[in-house]
């Protein structure tokens, strides 16, 4: 599996990001796939974001729940993250992943969003 994130790499404060996961290798539908959005602040660890299932359920972590919207089009394999006003201390860089069980987990390289005026 191959995943790919991509998006607009500077975001001005108070924008919305556009971020999508490119899924190659497996459908985003195969049963017991989830589908998450990770970012990882510089100098900080992983924040966990939320996800979209492989039957199209989403689950958000707070803080993230009340800004971010996880989406999916099945036709085109791809996973989206929609984030709206954004913030400096959005800067990160955002991964996809996707995760069936121990044995079935994969990461993207990551795309980084720096949010700067």
């Amino acid at each position: 599996v191959q995943l790919q994130e991509s998006g607009p790499g500077l975001v001005k404060p108070s924008q919305t990001l556009s971020l999508t996961c490119t899924v190659s290798g497996e459908s985003i539908t195969t049963n017991f796939y989830y589908w998450s959005w990770i970012r990882q602040p510089p100098g900080k660890g992983l924040e966990w974001m939320g996800a979209i299932t492989y039957s199209g359920s989403t689950y958000y972590t707070p803080p993230h729940n009340s800004r971010t919207s996880i989406s999916r089009d099945n036709a085109k394999n791809t996973v989206y993250l929609q984030m709206n006003s954004l913030k400096p201390e959005d800067t990160a860089v955002y991964l996809c992943n996707a995760k069936a069980n121990p044995h079935y987990d994969y990461w993207g390289q990551g795309t980084q969003v720096t949010v700067s005026p």
